[in-house]
Protein backbone atom coordinates (compact mmCIF):
# COMPACT_ATOMS: atom_id res chain seq x y z
CA UNK A 1 0.00 0.00 0.00
CA UNK A 2 1.26 3.52 -0.88
CA UNK A 3 1.15 4.59 3.08
CA UNK A 4 3.62 1.79 3.67
CA UNK A 5 6.51 3.96 4.25
CA UNK A 6 4.24 5.04 7.37
CA UNK A 7 4.03 2.02 8.45
CA UNK A 8 7.04 1.54 11.43
CA UNK A 9 5.92 4.21 13.28
CA UNK A 10 2.37 3.11 13.02
CA UNK A 11 2.94 -0.39 14.20
CA UNK A 12 5.49 0.53 16.98
CA UNK A 13 3.00 3.48 18.09
CA UNK A 14 0.03 1.10 18.21
CA UNK A 15 2.00 -1.43 20.51
CA UNK A 16 1.57 -4.63 17.90
CA UNK A 17 3.96 -7.62 18.00
CA UNK A 18 4.04 -9.09 14.86
CA UNK A 19 4.46 -13.33 14.41
CA UNK A 20 7.76 -14.38 13.10
CA UNK A 21 6.79 -15.12 9.26
CA UNK A 22 9.14 -16.78 6.36
CA UNK A 23 10.91 -14.69 3.58
CA UNK A 24 8.40 -13.78 0.71
CA UNK A 25 7.89 -17.10 -1.16
CA UNK A 26 5.44 -17.04 -3.99
CA UNK A 27 4.82 -16.93 -7.57
CA UNK A 28 4.50 -13.66 -9.43
CA UNK A 29 0.71 -13.19 -9.92
CA UNK A 30 0.88 -11.40 -13.18
CA UNK A 31 3.14 -13.96 -14.87
CA UNK A 32 0.71 -16.21 -13.96
CA UNK A 33 -2.16 -14.89 -15.82
CA UNK A 34 -3.65 -15.99 -19.42
CA UNK A 35 -1.40 -14.13 -22.04
CA UNK A 36 -4.95 -12.20 -23.06
CA UNK A 37 -5.13 -11.17 -19.62
CA UNK A 38 -1.42 -10.31 -19.42
CA UNK A 39 -1.94 -7.96 -22.65
CA UNK A 40 -5.33 -6.55 -21.54
CA UNK A 41 -3.20 -5.48 -18.30
CA UNK A 42 0.01 -4.31 -20.01
CA UNK A 43 -2.49 -2.23 -22.36
CA UNK A 44 -4.26 -0.75 -19.86
CA UNK A 45 -0.72 0.59 -17.89
CA UNK A 46 0.79 2.04 -21.15
CA UNK A 47 -2.38 4.65 -21.54
CA UNK A 48 -0.76 6.16 -18.60
CA UNK A 49 1.53 8.70 -19.03
CA UNK A 50 5.18 8.02 -17.57
CA UNK A 51 3.89 4.38 -16.60
CA UNK A 52 7.29 3.13 -17.10
CA UNK A 53 10.43 4.02 -15.35
CA UNK A 54 12.08 4.28 -12.01
CA UNK A 55 14.19 7.17 -12.00
CA UNK A 56 13.95 10.41 -13.97
CA UNK A 57 15.46 14.43 -14.17
CA UNK A 58 13.44 17.41 -14.52
CA UNK A 59 15.15 20.61 -15.59
CA UNK A 60 14.05 24.25 -15.32
CA UNK A 61 16.39 27.05 -16.27
CA UNK A 62 19.00 26.36 -13.54
CA UNK A 63 16.90 24.04 -11.36
CA UNK A 64 17.39 20.69 -11.33
CA UNK A 65 15.62 17.44 -9.44
CA UNK A 66 16.77 14.24 -9.66
CA UNK A 67 13.79 11.93 -8.79
CA UNK A 68 13.84 8.77 -7.29
CA UNK A 69 10.70 6.36 -7.50
CA UNK A 70 10.90 4.42 -4.22
CA UNK A 71 10.35 0.88 -2.57
CA UNK A 72 9.47 0.72 1.21
CA UNK A 73 10.63 -2.78 1.95
CA UNK A 74 14.41 -4.12 2.26
CA UNK A 75 16.13 -4.98 -0.90
CA UNK A 76 19.30 -6.21 -1.90
CA UNK A 77 19.24 -4.36 -5.08
CA UNK A 78 18.37 -0.97 -3.16
CA UNK A 79 22.10 -0.80 -2.99
CA UNK A 80 22.60 -0.92 -6.74
CA UNK A 81 20.87 2.56 -6.49
CA UNK A 82 22.56 3.73 -3.80
CA UNK A 83 25.56 2.89 -5.97
CA UNK A 84 23.89 5.12 -9.07
CA UNK A 85 22.68 8.17 -7.09
CA UNK A 86 24.42 8.07 -3.73
CA UNK A 87 27.59 10.59 -5.66
CA UNK A 88 24.52 13.44 -6.86
CA UNK A 89 22.70 12.87 -2.95
CA UNK A 90 26.04 13.35 -1.72
CA UNK A 91 26.35 16.81 -3.33
CA UNK A 92 22.82 17.85 -3.34
CA UNK A 93 21.01 21.10 -1.67
CA UNK A 94 18.51 18.58 -0.11
CA UNK A 95 16.76 15.11 0.08
CA UNK A 96 13.23 15.60 0.01
CA UNK A 97 11.08 12.20 1.15
CA UNK A 98 7.29 11.51 2.09
CA UNK A 99 8.21 11.70 5.48
CA UNK A 100 11.54 12.25 7.12
CA UNK A 101 12.84 10.69 10.92
CA UNK A 102 11.13 13.81 12.57
CA UNK A 103 7.67 13.60 10.95
CA UNK A 104 7.93 9.64 11.95
CA UNK A 105 8.59 10.40 15.54
CA UNK A 106 5.90 12.90 15.66
CA UNK A 107 3.41 10.69 14.79
CA UNK A 108 4.61 7.76 16.57
CA UNK A 109 4.21 10.30 19.56
CA UNK A 110 0.85 11.03 18.61
CA UNK A 111 -0.54 8.19 18.59
CA UNK A 112 1.27 6.32 21.53
CA UNK A 113 -0.71 9.56 23.08
CA UNK A 114 -3.90 9.06 21.43
CA UNK A 115 -5.15 5.71 20.49
CA UNK A 116 -8.29 6.51 19.44
CA UNK A 117 -6.18 7.91 15.80
CA UNK A 118 -6.03 4.11 14.69
CA UNK A 119 -8.57 2.54 17.46
CA UNK A 120 -12.59 3.40 17.61
CA UNK A 121 -13.59 2.94 21.37
CA UNK A 122 -16.89 3.43 21.50
CA UNK A 123 -18.83 3.50 17.66
CA UNK A 124 -19.88 0.05 16.48
CA UNK A 125 -17.59 -2.87 16.21
CA UNK A 126 -16.25 -3.97 12.49
CA UNK A 127 -18.20 -7.32 12.73
CA UNK A 128 -21.32 -5.34 13.83
CA UNK A 129 -20.63 -3.30 10.62
CA UNK A 130 -19.91 -6.04 8.05
CA UNK A 131 -21.73 -9.09 6.74
CA UNK A 132 -21.04 -12.35 9.38
CA UNK A 133 -19.13 -13.99 5.81
CA UNK A 134 -17.24 -10.47 5.56
CA UNK A 135 -15.47 -10.39 9.29
CA UNK A 136 -14.86 -14.22 9.45
CA UNK A 137 -12.21 -13.28 6.60
CA UNK A 138 -11.44 -10.09 7.98
CA UNK A 139 -10.18 -11.49 11.63
CA UNK A 140 -8.76 -14.73 9.89
CA UNK A 141 -6.29 -12.32 7.61
CA UNK A 142 -5.70 -9.75 10.37
CA UNK A 143 -4.52 -12.90 12.71
CA UNK A 144 -1.97 -13.78 9.80
CA UNK A 145 -0.70 -10.98 10.36
CA UNK A 146 -0.67 -11.23 14.12
CA UNK A 147 -3.35 -8.88 15.39
CA UNK A 148 -6.27 -10.85 17.59
CA UNK A 149 -10.14 -10.29 16.13
CA UNK A 150 -10.81 -8.58 19.34
CA UNK A 151 -8.09 -6.09 18.70
CA UNK A 152 -9.26 -6.00 14.74
CA UNK A 153 -12.60 -5.11 15.67
CA UNK A 154 -11.94 -1.73 17.11
CA UNK A 155 -9.20 -0.75 14.51
CA UNK A 156 -10.71 2.35 12.14
CA UNK A 157 -11.02 1.14 8.70
CA UNK A 158 -8.38 2.76 7.19
CA UNK A 159 -5.50 1.32 9.30
CA UNK A 160 -7.37 -1.92 8.56
CA UNK A 161 -6.38 -1.80 4.86
CA UNK A 162 -2.89 0.08 5.31
CA UNK A 163 -2.27 -3.59 7.35
CA UNK A 164 -4.26 -5.28 4.77
CA UNK A 165 -1.59 -4.43 2.18
CA UNK A 166 1.39 -5.51 3.49
CA UNK A 167 2.34 -9.27 3.40
CA UNK A 168 3.32 -10.96 6.53
CA UNK A 169 6.39 -11.45 5.49
CA UNK A 170 7.10 -7.86 4.77
CA UNK A 171 5.24 -7.27 8.36
CA UNK A 172 8.45 -9.35 9.53
CA UNK A 173 10.99 -6.84 8.83
CA UNK A 174 9.42 -4.37 11.08
CA UNK A 175 8.98 -6.69 13.44
CA UNK A 176 12.45 -7.60 13.96
CA UNK A 177 13.70 -4.10 12.91
CA UNK A 178 11.30 -1.14 13.93
CA UNK A 179 11.49 -0.49 10.47
CA UNK A 180 11.19 -1.45 6.92
CA UNK A 181 14.57 -0.26 5.99
CA UNK A 182 13.64 0.34 2.31
CA UNK A 183 15.14 2.55 -0.39
CA UNK A 184 13.71 5.72 1.55
CA UNK A 185 15.21 4.93 4.46
CA UNK A 186 18.29 4.37 3.03
CA UNK A 187 18.21 7.64 0.93
CA UNK A 188 17.89 9.08 4.56
CA UNK A 189 20.70 7.57 5.81
CA UNK A 190 22.86 8.52 3.02
CA UNK A 191 21.63 12.29 3.36
CA UNK A 192 22.73 12.25 6.91
CA UNK A 193 26.18 11.21 6.79
CA UNK A 194 27.06 12.90 3.81
CA UNK A 195 25.51 16.16 5.83
CA UNK A 196 22.80 16.75 3.40
CA UNK A 197 19.28 18.46 4.76
CA UNK A 198 16.35 16.14 4.58
CA UNK A 199 13.03 17.72 4.37
CA UNK A 200 9.28 16.36 4.38
CA UNK A 201 7.01 16.66 1.97
CA UNK A 202 3.98 16.90 3.90
CA UNK A 203 3.23 17.39 7.11
CA UNK A 204 3.24 14.36 9.60
CA UNK A 205 -0.17 14.09 10.32
CA UNK A 206 -1.15 13.79 6.89
CA UNK A 207 -2.14 9.88 6.88
CA UNK A 208 -5.28 10.92 9.14
CA UNK A 209 -6.53 13.58 6.90
CA UNK A 210 -6.33 11.58 4.12
CA UNK A 211 -10.07 9.51 4.59
CA UNK A 212 -12.27 12.25 6.15
CA UNK A 213 -15.22 12.74 4.09
CA UNK A 214 -15.88 8.48 3.74
CA UNK A 215 -19.18 7.34 4.38
CA UNK A 216 -19.56 3.83 6.70
CA UNK A 217 -20.61 2.46 4.03
CA UNK A 218 -17.71 3.39 1.69
CA UNK A 219 -15.29 3.03 4.34
CA UNK A 220 -16.45 -0.99 4.74
CA UNK A 221 -15.74 -1.69 0.79
CA UNK A 222 -12.31 0.13 1.15
CA UNK A 223 -12.17 -3.05 3.26
CA UNK A 224 -13.56 -5.18 1.22
CA UNK A 225 -11.70 -4.10 -1.63
CA UNK A 226 -8.42 -5.12 -0.19
CA UNK A 227 -9.28 -8.39 0.68
CA UNK A 228 -8.43 -10.31 -2.36
CA UNK A 229 -5.02 -9.10 -1.73
CA UNK A 230 -4.59 -10.32 1.55
CA UNK A 231 -6.08 -13.72 0.70
CA UNK A 232 -2.62 -14.40 -1.11
CA UNK A 233 -0.53 -11.25 0.34
CA UNK A 234 2.93 -13.40 -0.41
CA UNK A 235 1.95 -13.89 -4.06
CA UNK A 236 1.30 -10.17 -4.64
CA UNK A 237 4.56 -9.62 -2.20
CA UNK A 238 6.81 -11.22 -5.08
CA UNK A 239 4.74 -9.44 -7.78
CA UNK A 240 5.10 -6.28 -6.58
CA UNK A 241 8.86 -6.70 -5.88
CA UNK A 242 9.21 -8.00 -9.50
CA UNK A 243 7.01 -5.12 -11.20
CA UNK A 244 8.74 -2.59 -9.17
CA UNK A 245 12.63 -3.62 -10.51
CA UNK A 246 11.25 -4.40 -13.74
CA UNK A 247 10.07 -0.61 -13.67
CA UNK A 248 6.63 -1.08 -13.73
CA UNK A 249 4.77 -0.22 -10.51
CA UNK A 250 1.34 0.98 -12.27
CA UNK A 251 1.08 -2.43 -13.71
CA UNK A 252 0.53 -3.74 -10.36
CA UNK A 253 -1.95 -0.78 -9.82
CA UNK A 254 -3.97 -1.88 -13.02
CA UNK A 255 -3.37 -5.38 -11.77
CA UNK A 256 -5.04 -4.59 -8.09
CA UNK A 257 -8.20 -3.30 -9.84
CA UNK A 258 -8.36 -6.25 -12.04
CA UNK A 259 -8.13 -8.46 -9.49
CA UNK A 260 -10.83 -6.80 -7.72
CA UNK A 261 -13.26 -7.02 -10.25
CA UNK A 262 -13.13 -11.03 -10.27
CA UNK A 263 -12.79 -11.70 -6.36
CA UNK A 264 -13.44 -9.21 -4.07
CA UNK A 265 -17.22 -9.71 -4.26
CA UNK A 266 -18.20 -5.75 -5.29
CA UNK A 267 -19.31 -4.68 -8.72
CA UNK A 268 -17.49 -3.16 -11.18
CA UNK A 269 -18.76 0.07 -11.07
CA UNK A 270 -18.03 -0.07 -7.16
CA UNK A 271 -14.49 -1.20 -7.65
CA UNK A 272 -13.84 1.64 -9.89
CA UNK A 273 -15.02 4.01 -7.01
CA UNK A 274 -12.69 2.57 -4.50
CA UNK A 275 -9.35 2.55 -7.09
CA UNK A 276 -10.99 5.95 -7.93
CA UNK A 277 -10.64 7.32 -4.52
CA UNK A 278 -7.74 5.25 -3.92
CA UNK A 279 -5.79 7.48 -6.56
CA UNK A 280 -7.17 10.24 -5.67
CA UNK A 281 -6.93 10.81 -1.96
CA UNK A 282 -3.70 8.49 -1.46
CA UNK A 283 -1.52 9.95 -4.74
CA UNK A 284 -3.60 12.43 -6.54
CA UNK A 285 -4.00 15.14 -4.25
CA UNK A 286 -0.98 14.28 -2.78
CA UNK A 287 1.25 15.05 -5.36
CA UNK A 288 -0.30 17.95 -6.05
CA UNK A 289 1.12 19.05 -2.69
CA UNK A 290 4.01 18.08 -2.95
CA UNK A 291 5.27 20.24 -6.26
CA UNK A 292 5.29 23.78 -4.24
CA UNK A 293 8.01 22.32 -1.72
CA UNK A 294 9.87 20.49 -4.52
CA UNK A 295 10.17 23.68 -6.54
CA UNK A 296 10.58 26.08 -3.73
CA UNK A 297 13.82 23.46 -2.62
CA UNK A 298 14.96 23.30 -6.32
CA UNK A 299 14.73 27.14 -6.83
CA UNK A 300 16.73 27.67 -2.89
CA UNK A 301 19.51 24.90 -3.89
CA UNK A 302 19.83 26.33 -7.47
CA UNK A 303 21.17 29.91 -5.75
CA UNK A 304 23.60 27.74 -3.95
CA UNK A 305 24.75 26.10 -8.05
CA UNK A 306 22.98 22.30 -6.64
CA UNK A 307 20.55 20.69 -7.58
CA UNK A 308 18.13 17.97 -5.34
CA UNK A 309 16.95 14.59 -4.71
CA UNK A 310 13.52 13.62 -4.11
CA UNK A 311 12.54 10.39 -3.34
CA UNK A 312 8.99 8.54 -2.86
CA UNK A 313 6.98 5.93 -3.70
CA UNK A 314 7.16 5.33 -7.31
CA UNK A 315 3.54 4.94 -7.93
CA UNK A 316 3.48 9.20 -7.21
CA UNK A 317 5.51 9.25 -10.60
CA UNK A 318 3.04 8.51 -13.18
CA UNK A 319 -0.11 9.75 -14.44
CA UNK A 320 -1.91 12.91 -15.21
CA UNK A 321 -2.48 13.33 -12.00
CA UNK A 322 1.83 12.02 -10.96
CA UNK A 323 4.57 14.43 -9.97
CA UNK A 324 6.24 14.10 -13.27
CA UNK A 325 3.32 14.86 -15.66
CA UNK A 326 2.43 18.34 -13.04
CA UNK A 327 5.99 19.34 -13.10
CA UNK A 328 5.99 19.16 -16.99
CA UNK A 329 3.15 21.09 -16.65
CA UNK A 330 4.78 23.94 -14.60
CA UNK A 331 7.42 24.47 -16.88
CA UNK A 332 9.72 21.72 -16.11
CA UNK A 333 11.90 19.20 -18.54
CA UNK A 334 11.56 15.56 -17.83
CA UNK A 335 14.04 13.02 -19.18
CA UNK A 336 14.10 9.37 -17.79
CA UNK A 337 17.71 8.33 -16.32
CA UNK A 338 19.09 5.02 -17.53
CA UNK A 339 19.61 2.70 -14.83
CA UNK A 340 23.17 1.28 -14.59
CA UNK A 341 25.10 -1.10 -12.73
CA UNK A 342 22.62 -4.43 -13.57
CA UNK A 343 19.20 -2.78 -12.65
CA UNK A 344 16.46 -3.67 -14.89
CA UNK A 345 14.49 -1.82 -17.21
CA UNK A 346 13.36 1.18 -15.31
CA UNK A 347 14.23 0.00 -11.66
Amino acid sequence: MRLSRLLPALLIAAGLALPAAAECVGRNLLEALPSKSQAELRAAAERVPYHHGLFWQAVKGDQRITLIGTYHFDDPRHDLTLAQFGPDLDTAGALLVEAGPKEEARLADAMRSDPALIMDATGPTLPERMSEDDWEALWKAMEVRGIPAVVTSRMRPWYVSVLLSISPCMLKQVRQSGETGGLDHLLVQRAEKSGVPVKALEPWDTVFSLFDGMSPGEEIDMIRAAMPAAEYADDYAVTLTDAYFAGDSWLIWEFGRFDAYRNSGLSRAEVDRQVEFAQRTLMDQRNRHWIGPLEKTAAQAARQGKGIVAGFGALHLAGEGGVLSLLGKSGWTITQIKPQGGLANGG
